[in-house]
């Protein structure tokens, strides 16, 4: 998943960047309009979310939320501002923002926001997620594998789900336990290897290609054709 973070605050932009990157999502980063519209402009097949700055030089940040929302009604932007008024809150969630961050932010704060609007995003374009063979729907928790019923935990639900949101992308445990678990990584906790194999023989069939693999050292893939 790919997010544009349009900052210019360097040290904040940076902040951003590092940590998102280390959360497994693809950053780009852009100072002022000009920067942030060329960047819409390349990315914008993949562009997933937007974290937006009021206050960028040359033009403010409402104006370019506006170009967003012409252009593209349903894509996640997340104002994260240092304006806190209600009336400034009122105006960024009135011009098109998904949701509003007030400087100083909580970074696992922002990265629950960040999913939540991603969730909610895909569940507005459809609720059933496939990848290949594999198909999960959102609403009913119905997993299917080459058409065959898979039969799974809650827990499998979440994992499954985050796996299916990022085929092919490399998810390191902390990235899983966050996600998934909500806390941090336990350097002595086997919790996601073990709900992994779990999910790994739930839904390998006889026959069919395994689609969950580990990358020794660095985690594991949902791996599709």
């Amino acid at each position: 998943m790919q997010i544009l973070v349009v900052e210019d605050d360097e040290r904040i932009a940076s902040f951003l960047a590092k940590g998102l990157s280390a959360e497994g999502y693809g950053v780009s980063v852009a100072r002022d309009a000009e920067e942030a519209a060329a960047a819409l402009a390349m990315v914008d097949d993949d562009l997933s979310l937007v974290l937006l700055d009021l206050g960028l030089p040359g033009s403010d940040g409402l104006a370019l939320l506006g170009k967003i929302r012409s252009r593209d009604t349903r894509i996640p932007v997340l104002i994260v501002t240092a304006r806190q008024s209600t009336t400034d809150k009122v105006s960024g969630l009135d011009a098109g923002a998904t949701d509003y961050v007030t400087k100083p932010f909580a970074f696992d704060e922002l990265l629950a926001r960040i999913r939540a609007a991603l969730r909610n995003a895909g569940q507005e374009t459809s609720t059933v997620l496939t990848v290949d063979d594999l198909t999960f729907d959102l609403v009913t928790k119905r997993a299917t594998r080459a058409g065959q019923t898979v039969d799974l935990s809650p827990k499998e639900w979440a994992l499954l789900e985050l796996f299916m949101r990022n085929p092919n992308q490399i998810l390191s445990r902390v990235q899983i336990l966050n996600r998934v678990w909500d806390y941090g990584f336990d350097p002595g906790s086997n919790l996601v290897d073990v709900y992994v194999g779990y999910l790994r023989r739930k839904l390998n069939r006889p026959g069919l290609p395994p689609l969950i693999h580990t990358v020794r050292g660095a985690g594991y893939r949902l791996f599709a054709r």
